[in-house]
């Protein structure tokens, strides 16, 4: 069994090895939508843009064009030659030889082509462009992404997870989302999240998040036993991580602890305390789920000492503190050691919103 799973996490890197334009549609990366209006006028600017710089260069090279009248071109012949080249209509047995004629070519036939162009080919340029663009933003994302949170599965935890982070102040270009789920997926891209398309069972796949980079990994699975292995991989991948995972029983707490989970959260026996508590004092819990709730009236946060609290009681600062952190360790108020606050310590403590 343990031979086994050593060499599904040791196993070829098929996916990190892909090159960039390879891995458009399982990386990702969002970006600012703009309409179809927006875009449309957009290349048809660009269009005209282009036809104007076109017409600069014939006029300015003008002495060396010769038209069938045999006169010297003027500036309508200049944008009339512009217009046909840059249209691929070319020369054929019907040529305008009135002022008239070609202002009427310009102004109606010529914008009629442009858009004719757009429908026609608009749609497979988009495409192409959007590829590129997305392998382009691949590979920048990957030799840039850093100290990010990797949450794996977009479920209803990994969603509150999430919402929660963001509420904090956590910016959506640092959170990158792992899940076979491509509904799901884009659901979390249209947030501004990065997505990645796998299994986070699969050490490529992990890698591919930047997993081995991460500051953070929260664990969301629908399974424990699917928990424990994304946990036992990533463990292996970013040995200095932090990795908090959620599970549904908590005879699987020990798994979790032993596979290298920092953190485990217990989400069925959570979800049945506040059940009990609510039928007697249901007050306590919507205040449970006021701190819980970054957005609006109170929320548990952590903060660094200050010069000016070091050799105080904690009791006796502005802020309700609920425990001290010394050297990795949570102390509660009301320990003796905690009497006084000392330099290098964090407090847990509530922190009171404005909005």
């Amino acid at each position: 069994m343990a031979g086994r799973l050593r060499a599904r996490l040791t196993r070829s890197e098929t996916l990190t090895d892909r090159p960039d334009f390879a891995l458009v549609g399982v990386v990702k990366i969002p970006r600012r939508i703009a309409s179809p209006g927006s875009a449309i006028w957009r290349r048809v600017l660009i269009a005209m843009a282009t036809l104007a710089l076109a017409v600069i260069i014939v006029y300015i090279g003008r002495d060396g064009y010769r038209d069938v009248t045999g006169e010297p071109l003027t500036l309508v012949d200049c944008i009339y030659y512009a217009t046909v080249s840059l249209s691929t209509t070319g020369y054929g047995d019907i040529t305008p030889v009135t002022s008239t004629a070609r202002i009427v070519n310009v102004v109606l036939i010529t914008p009629l082509r442009i858009f004719f162009l757009i429908v026609l080919v608009g749609t497979t340029l988009a495409a192409l462009t959007e590829n590129s663009r997305q392998a382009f933003m691949i590979q920048r994302w990957r030799h840039r992404v850093r100290n990010h949170t990797v949450v794996v599965g977009y479920g209803t935890k990994g969603r509150t997870a999430i919402d929660a982070m963001l509420g904090d102040g956590v910016p959506p270009s640092e959170i990158v989302v792992v899940d076979t789920d491509q509904a799901v997926l884009d659901t979390a891209a249209s947030k501004g999240l990065v997505t990645v398309t796998g299994s986070a069972t699969r050490s490529d796949v992990l890698r591919l998040a930047g997993v081995q980079h991460a500051a953070s990994i929260v664990v969301a699975t629908n399974r424990d036993d699917t928990a424990v292995l994304v946990t036992l991989t990533a463990r292996e991948i970013a040995p200095d991580a932090k990795i908090v995972a959620a599970i549904r029983e908590s005879d699987n707490t020990h798994l979790l602890r032993q596979s290298g989970a920092d953190s485990v959260v217990v989400s069925s026996e959570t979800a049945g305390r506040l059940l009990g508590i609510a039928t007697k004092t249901p007050s306590v819990v919507e205040m449970m789920e006021d701190l819980l709730t970054p957005e609006a009236g109170f929320a548990i946060a952590e903060r660094s000492v200050e010069k000016d609290e070091i050799g105080g009681s904690p009791r006796h600062l502005s802020d309700i503190v609920l425990g001290v952190v010394r050297d990795g360790r949570l102390i509660r108020i009301g320990s003796p050691e905690v009497d006084s606050v000392e330099a290098g310590d964090r407090l847990l403590y509530i922190r009171r919103l404005l909005h």
